[in-house]
């Protein structure tokens, strides 16, 4: 039997969770109603109360009712919902999560929906979908529809988008659930080939794919994230979980947009993860020659007299400064001086993106040295290893060594581990 969990507030939207949980019975899957309301009463009868929720939290439900702080009430509940989806989904009793709500009920069911391990279908139907979607995701693979109204009944706008988000899910939950015998969760290394990841942007494509590409033939298998934020944070995340044998970052361009204020960061730990948990790993220093903004016309005025290049109808880039170049280059290198792994950084001396190789509008020789020189002085001392080519960033040649040098570490670190084991 496939079962559909649905986690929401049903003192607000029991009505709507009444009406999803019909639906998919006509489609003939099972469904568990989970509460993490708060307030009101239910509106409709739940399959796992909200006293069960509040205490897999370790929190008093009667208590969060009287203190009347909605901010703490949320935070509990959406702790316990996850205890619980994650309990169901070990008994076998879950095969996928479906919820629908605003600012509150999307933080509480995409909180539990990111507990659960990857694959497990996941769909949010939320208000807040058509914005800033990062708090709720985080590095899980949720997939968010937009409500286009607010979750306020069942009108002729809100019944079709209600109803697809119910069919896909009963799809979604039926192919996992005849799938979930012999779908194996993703895991390190061990009895199958090696996971590395690497990181890219489109003006760093064709060096990481001439990377992945040589670690493919050395036997890794390639997990590229895009240097998009949500990327930059997924490959941390998952870094830090222990799931690769290394870690190939050619592409940093999330630290220039964390530095200048582009709208593509992934946030001030940026390129610790890896170190921290002591993955060996080979960096450079793509696409630090530029910061993302989006469509031209949203440019903030102190930026008008930049080198900008419209990279799409909704990105926007400008070249980095002198200064922000040099800042960078002391912000990597802080970064990597702190790893407990084999580490290296590649220096591309020719340039940092297509934008930035030679013939290109960003290639600034310069500009990239002031990057280089603070990069070269911050790691002056370390353990770092520290390898500079007469070339751009995107020559395949540059990309194979780099390949190369981040498999030479991989086996480095595992004859250490198996001596010291021995």
């Amino acid at each position: 039997m496939t079962t559909v969990v649905l986690v929401g507030t049903l003192d607000t939207k029991g009505d709507e969770y009444g009406w999803l949980k019909e639906r998919l019975r006509r489609r003939g899957v099972e469904v568990l109603l989970v509460d993490a309301g708060v307030v009101g009463e239910p509106r409709v009868e739940p399959d796992v109360p909200r006293a069960t929720v509040a205490a897999a939290a370790g929190a008093d439900l009667e208590r969060l009712r009287s203190e009347g702080d909605r901010g703490t009430a949320v935070t509990a509940m959406a702790r316990g919902a996850a205890e619980v989806v994650v309990r169901l989904h070990e008994e076998g009793r879950l095969h996928g999560v479906l919820a629908i709500g605003g600012s509150g009920g999307t933080s509480i069911a995409s909180r539990a929906m990111r507990a659960l391990p990857l694959g497990v279908p996941k769909l949010m139907v939320s208000s807040m979908a058509a914005g800033d979607v990062s708090p709720y995701v985080g590095a899980a693979d949720i997939a968010m529809m937009y409500s286009i109204v607010d979750i306020a009944g069942i009108n002729r706008i809100s019944a079709p988008i209600l109803a697809n988000a119910a069919d896909a899910m009963a799809g979604m939950a039926a192919g996992y659930a005849s799938a979930r015998p012999t779908r194996q969760p993703v895991e390190p290394a061990a009895g199958g080939r090696p996971l590395v990841a690497a990181s890219m942007a489109g003006v760093t494509t064709p060096g990481v794919d001439a990377a992945r590409a040589r670690l493919a033939e050395l036997g890794y298998e390639v997990l590229v994230f895009h240097a998009s934020g949500s990327g930059g944070r997924s490959l941390e995340t998952l870094a830090e979980r222990g799931l690769f044998a290394g870690v190939l970052d050619l592409t940093l361009s999330e630290l220039a947009d964390d530095l200048v204020g582009g709208i593509l960061t992934a946030g001030p730990d940026r390129l610790r993860a890896a170190g921290r948990a002591g993955l060996p790993q080979v960096v450079s220093l793509g696409a630090l020659d530029m910061v993302k903004f989006g469509p031209l016309d949203a440019l903030p005025e102190r930026f008008a007299d930049r080198l900008i290049r419209v990279h799409n109808p909704s990105i926007t880039v400008i070249r980095t400064t002198r200064a922000e170049c040099a800042e960078l280059g002391r912000r990597v290198a802080a970064k990597l001086r702190a790893a407990t792994g084999p580490t290296a950084v590649h220096i591309p001396l020719r340039g940092l993106s297509t934008l930035g190789q030679p013939g290109g509008p960003y290639h600034d020789p310069p500009l990239d040295e002031a990057l280089f020189t603070a990069l070269r002085e911050g790691l002056r001392g370390s353990a770092v290893t520290v390898c500079e080519s007469a070339t751009h960033i995107n020559d395949p040649a540059f990309a194979r060594a780099a390949a190369d040098h981040l498999h030479t570490l991989i086996g480095s670190a595992q004859a250490t581990r198996l001596s010291d084991a021995s």
